[in-house]
């Protein structure tokens, strides 16, 4: 599932520079997420970057959007072809992701 930006969003900007696959962006009123280059941050972070920094808390999982750890960790690496290490990570299964989140 993508992450979307609710129309809370301040326009700030904080969130752009977080993401690693650059799939934010600023729109007319807001910044905007493409979901086709969102990977909920999986393959890079155990937490969504966006999420992370946004402080009024508007960036959340599409529920239009569903897409398991799998699906997210295949587009990471199809977003990052040049990306050796990513790659491997995916490939043995040991990669940071929300999913895998303890506590």
């Amino acid at each position: 599932m993508a992450t979307y930006i609710t129309e809370d969003c301040i326009n700030c900007g904080a969130c752009e520079p977080e993401c690693p696959n650059e799939a934010i962006s600023e729109g007319d009123e807001i910044y905007v997420i493409d979901p086709e280059l969102c990977t909920e941050c999986v393959g890079f972070y155990d937490h969504e970057a966006c999420q992370a920094v946004c402080p009024v808390e508007c960036c959340l999982p599409d529920p239009n959007r569903r897409e398991d750890e799998g699906d997210l960790a295949q587009r990471a690496v199809k977003l990052h072809p040049e990306d050796g290490e990513l790659k491997d990570r995916v490939g043995s299964g040991d990669f940071p992701s929300r999913f895998r989140k303890t506590g």
